[in-house]
C-alpha cells in the first residue's frame, strides 16, 4: 500500500503567516531596504574565507615548522570552514544571499570546495529538513544514526542511556563522516525515494566524486607530500580540523530542535498534520542567544532560527530586526515563540533532551 502524500492543515490560523509575512515585507519596504546580503555580509563573507584559507596558504608555504603552529593553522581552518558553512553557503544555498542567481550558484559551491555536496544540501536542508521539520521519516537531520536517537518516535535501545554523555565526541566527527561517506549514502537514499532521477542523479555522482577528489587532494595529500612533518602530525591536524568544524555545525543546528521545548509531529492516518505549515515552524524550532552580537555574528543568524524557518529566503544578517515582528505577532496568536537566553542554557537543555530521549520512549516534559 502506497503512504498518504503528506500535507500540512490548511485551516489552523490561517491568518497568522499572512499577517507576519505582510509585517515583514513592511518592514523591508518601509525602511527601504532588500532582504539580501548588505555591507556587513560582505565583510563576513571576506572573512570567513580568510580564516580557511589564509592558514591552508601558511601551510603549504614552508614557512611553518613547528608541529604546534602547524596544529594551529588546522584549528584555525575548522572554525573557517564552520563560518563558510555557517554564514555563506548556507545563505547561498537557500538563495538568500544576493538576488543574482549566479551569486547565489557560485557561492553555493563553497560546500563542495570544503567537501560537501552543495546538490545533496538542498535536498536534505531546503527540501526535507525545511519543510518536515522534526518529522520522523522525513528530516534527516534527525534521522537515528545507530547509537544516537533524537525523535521520541524512534527505537529505544539501551546504548542510548548515555548518548547525553558520549553524543558530543560523535558530533564531532561529523563533518569528517560527511565528507567520506554520507554524501554517497544520502546521494543513493535519494534516488530510492525520488529526489533525484535519470540524468540528474548521473550528474550528482560525477560531481560528488569529482569533489571528493579535489577536497582530499589539496586538504590531505599535497600537505601530506610538502609539509615537513611526520604523517602522523598531519593527519592530526586534518582531523582536529574537522572535529573542531563538526562540533561547532552539530551544536549550533541540533539545539533548534532537539529541545524539551520543541515538538515531533506525526501525520495522521490521511497524511495531514495538526497545524499548517508556519506554526509547524514554530513548535519545532528554538532561538538561543539573542543578546550574544558577536556569537550571532560568527554563527551566521542561525541562533535566530525561527526567523530562518520562516523566512529562508531573508539573508541572516536581518534575522535580530524582524524578530521583534515574528515574537510579537507569535504571541497576537497565542503561538510559541520558543527561545533560551543563551547558547549555555540551549546546550543544556539540548542535553536534557538527549538525555530524557534516551530514558523514555514517547513522552517527555517540556520545561
Amino acid at each position: 500500500m502506497s503512504q498518504p502524500i503528506l500535507k500540512f492543515s490548511k485551516e489552523q490560523n490561517n491568518d497568522f503567516f499572512v499577517v507576519l509575512r505582510k509585517r515583514v515585507n513592511d518592514y523591508f519596504k518601509d525602511n527601504k531596504i532588500k532582504k539580501t546580503w548588505n555591507p556587513n555580509m560582505v565583510v563576513k563573507t571576506i572573512f570567513m574565507l580568510s580564516l580557511y584559507f589564509v592558514p591552508y596558504a601558511f601551510l603549504m608555504s614552508g614557512l611553518i615548522h613547528n608541529v604546534l603552529v602547524m596544529l594551529l593553522m588546522w584549528g584555525l581552518m575548522g572554525l573557517g570552514m564552520s563560518g563558510i558553512g555557517l554564514s555563506i553557503m548556507h545563505d547561498a544555498n537557500h538563495g538568500a544571499y544576493s538576488r543574482n542567481k549566479n551569486v547565489n550558484t557560485l557561492l553555493s559551491y563553497l560546500l563542495d570546495i570544503v567537501g560537501g555536496s552543495s546538490r545533496n544540501w538542498r535536498i536534505q536542508h531546503n527540501k526535507l529538513h525545511h519543510t518536515f521539520t522534526n518529522v520522523e521519516g522525513m528530516d534527516v537531520d534527525i534521522k537515528e544514526r545507530g547509537i544516537l536517537r533524537f525523535s521520541p518516535h524512534q527505537k529505544r535501545r539501551k546504548v542510548h542511556r548515555l548518548q547525553f554523555l558520549y553524543a558530543w565526541l560523535l558530533y564531532g566527527i561529523m563533518s569528517l563522516y560527511w565528507v567520506t561517506a554520507k554524501d554517497f549514502l544520502q546521494m543513493v537514499s535519494f534516488k530510492k525515494q525520488g529526489h533525484i532521477q535519470g540524468k540528474e542523479y548521473q550528474k550528482l555522482v560525477f560531481e560528488i566524486v569529482f569533489w571528493k577528489i579535489f577536497y582530499y587532494a589539496y586538504t590531505l595529500v599535497l600537505p601530506l607530500i610538502f609539509l615537513p612533518f611526520a604523517a602522523g602530525w598531519i593527519l592530526l591536524g586534518f582531523f582536529s580540523m574537522h572535529f573542531i568544524s563538526g562540533f561547532i555545525l552539530t551544536c549550533i543546528f541540533q539545539t533548534a530542535h532537539v529541545m524539551t521545548s520543541t515538538e515531533f509531529p506525526l501525520p495522521d492516518e490521511n497524511g495531514e498534520f495538526e497545524n499548517n505549515w508556519a506554526i509547524h515552524q514554530l513548535k519545532t524550532t528554538t532561538n538561543y542567544a539573542p543578546k550574544s552580537i558577536f556569537f550571532s555574528w560568527f554563527v551566521g543568524g542561525l541562533n535566530y532560527q525561527v526567523e530562518h524557518h520562516l523566512f529562508p529566503n531573508i539573508c541572516h544578517v536581518h534575522y535580530k530586526r524582524i524578530s521583534k515582528i515574528v515574537e510579537q505577532t507569535a504571541k497576537e496568536y497565542d503561538l510559541p515563540y520558543n527561545f533560551k537566553k543563551s547558547f549555555a542554557s540551549a546546550m543544556w537543555e539540548h542535553t536534557k533532551m538527549l538525555y530524557i530521549l534516551g530514558k523514555s520512549d514517547l513522552a517527555y516534559n517540556r520545561s
